[in-house]
C-alpha cells in the first residue's frame, strides 16, 4: 500500500486520512495541517523523508507562475529543502494539466455555461493554466492576485495585465514571509468581506478555496464556484450563502476534495519514472488513464 502525506501550512482542523485506489493501486492519504507554523511543517518532512511515497506541499506553492515565467517563494523552497528522499510537489503540475482539462471539459459539456460569463480568479499566478482555461473558453476574466494578496482594489481585466504585475512585482512578494500574501493557520477560519463587490460583479468565482473563503461575501446567490480542497462543512456553507453549482477539480474521497498537490503526490507515486523526471506529457497519459472528472455539485 502506497502511502501519500500532505504537510500543509493549513488549520489542523481540516485534517483528514482516507484510504482510496488508483489504477489498482491501493493508498493510504494523509492531511495534516501545521497551523502556520513553518518550523513545525519543516520538522515533519525531515521526520518522514524517506517513509511515505510522496509529500504534497500544502497552504504554499513553491512558485508563481505567469506564462513562461515562474519565480520561486522563499518560505516554500525552505520546505523543499529539508526532503531528501522522497518527492515533494505543490500540484503545479496538475493545476497546469488537470484544471485546464476541467475547464475544457465544463465547456464542451455544457454542465457550466463559461462563454460569455464574467469570472474572478481570485490568484492567476497561483493557477496560471486554469487563468488561460477560462480565457479560451470564452470567459471576460478578472485575476484578483493585487486585491486579495495584497489589499489593494486593483482588478487585473487579461492575461498580459497579469504578466505584467508579475514581472514587477513577482521579485519582490516571493522573498516576503508567506503568511503575507495567503491565509496559513486559523488565519484560515477568519472572513473578511471588504471586497465582496468583486464576488458579487461576477458569475464564477475560481481558484483556492481557502482563498475565496477569505472574502466570502454572506450571500452569493447563483454563482459558481470552482475549487477544490472543500470539506463537507464547505459545502453547507456555500449552500448557505446561496452558490448555485460548486465544482472541484479533484475528485471526492471520504467526504473532501483534496488540494492539487495530493493528487499530484498520488499521480508521481504511479509514475513509472523518477519524479523529477516526469513531462506535462507524462501527467496528461496518467491523467488519461485515471480519467478523472470533475465532481459538479447542484446546490440551489
Amino acid at each position: 500500500m502506497k502511502h501519500v502525506v500532505s504537510v500543509s501550512l493549513g488549520s489542523s482542523k481540516r485534517n483528514h486520512t482516507v484510504e482510496a485506489e488508483f489504477l489498482g493501486e491501493k493508498f493510504i492519504i494523509e492531511r495534516i495541517g501545521t497551523d502556520g507554523d513553518m518550523d513545525k511543517a519543516e520538522a515533519l518532512l525531515r521526520e518522514l523523508d524517506g517513509k511515505v511515497d510522496a509529500f504534497g506541499m500544502g497552504g504554499i506553492d513553491l512558485y508563481i507562475v505567469a506564462g513562461e515565467r515562474r519565480y520561486a517563494i522563499r518560505d516554500a523552497q525552505r520546505l523543499a529543502r529539508a526532503v531528501t528522499k522522497t518527492p515533494i510537489v505543490d500540484g503545479g503540475g496538475l493545476k497546469n494539466t488537470l484544471e485546464r482539462r476541467v475547464i475544457r471539459y465544463l465547456a464542451e459539456s455544457n454542465i457550466v455555461p463559461l462563454a460569455g460569463k464574467k469570472a474572478l480568479l481570485v490568484s492567476g499566478v497561483d493557477r496560471w493554466g486554469m487563468a488561460e482555461g477560462l480565457t479560451e473558453a470564452g470567459c471576460i476574466l478578472t485575476c484578483g492576485d493585487i486585491i486579495f494578496a495584497l489589499g489593494i482594489p486593483l482588478p487585473l481585466r487579461s492575461l498580459t495585465k497579469l504578466k505584467i504585475m508579475a514581472a514587477l512585482v513577482g521579485p519582490i512578494v516571493v522573498k516576503l514571509p508567506f503568511k503575507m500574501l495567503y491565509p496559513t493557520g486559523k488565519k484560515q477560519e477568519h472572513v473578511d468581506p471588504r471586497f465582496a463587490r468583486y464576488y458579487l460583479n461576477n458569475d464564477i468565482i475560481a481558484g483556492d478555496f481557502l482563498f475565496i473563503k477569505r472574502h466570502l461575501p454572506p450571500e452569493l446567490p447563483g454563482k459558481v464556484i470552482i475549487t477544490n480542497t472543500v470539506t463537507t462543512a464547505d459545502v453547507e456553507e456555500l449552500k448557505a450563502r446561496g452558490v448555485k453549482t460548486l465544482v472541484t477539480t479533484t475528485p471526492e474521497l471520504g467526504g473532501r476534495s483534496f488540494g492539487t498537490n495530493v493528487m499530484e503526490a498520488v499521480l508521481v507515486s504511479l509514475a513509472d519514472k523518477p519524479w523529477t523526471e516526469l513531462t506535462s506529457h507524462d501527467y496528461e497519459e496518467l491523467l488519461d488513464r485515471l480519467d478523472l472528472k470533475p465532481r459538479v455539485v447542484h446546490l440551489n
